[in-house]
């Protein structure tokens, strides 16, 4: 791949700031990935059955809960973490949390929350709506349900999207 410079006082918006060394780079990612997860990896790890070696917190309203959650999940709202973790997670066990979708930081301050009482934590990336998004079952109080996936969420090779 041949990289091109830029027109005379072409300020190029990618570039507008360097990208950062790649130690700082790899350093980064390295850390993000220790505190986000995605849906794909979440629903991978709980279908292979038996312990997935986390619990997945839902930490939307009853409402929203109501209207659709990932099988398996436990309902915690970010409000009532500090007064309902102790009761319902034991701190040996990593946590996952998700909200509504990536509009929403609703998991960012459950996770938050949950690791200020000691758990360690990740996040889902994409909420409840890309669980849904990419054709993922979920329950409702009405029963099981699942929708077709959205092709724009879903690889494909829906097994392996190459990443």
């Amino acid at each position: 791949m041949s990289v091109t410079t830029p027109a005379a006082g072409h300020v190029n918006p990618v570039l507008r700031t360097a990208p950062a060394p790649s130690a700082e780079a790899a350093a980064y990612f390295r850390a993000s990935l220790a505190f986000h997860t995605d849906v794909s990896d979440v629903a991978a790890a709980l279908a292979v059955g038996g312990e997935p070696g986390f619990v997945l917190v839902d930490c939307r309203s009853t409402e929203s809960w109501d209207q659709g959650h990932v099988p398996g999940a436990v309902h915690l709202p970010t409000a009532l973490v500090p007064e309902q973790a102790g009761e319902l997670l034991d701190p040996a066990v990593p946590v996952v949390t998700y909200c509504w979708g990536p509009g929403c930081n609703g998991a960012a301050r459950a996770a938050l929350a949950l690791a200020e009482l000691g758990y360690r934590v990740k996040e889902m990336l994409g909420g409840f709506e890309y669980w849904a998004r990419e054709g993922f079952e979920f329950e409702t109080w009405q029963g099981v349900e699942r929708r077709a996936a959205d092709p724009l969420t879903v690889p494909v090779d829906a097994a392996d999207c190459g990443c």
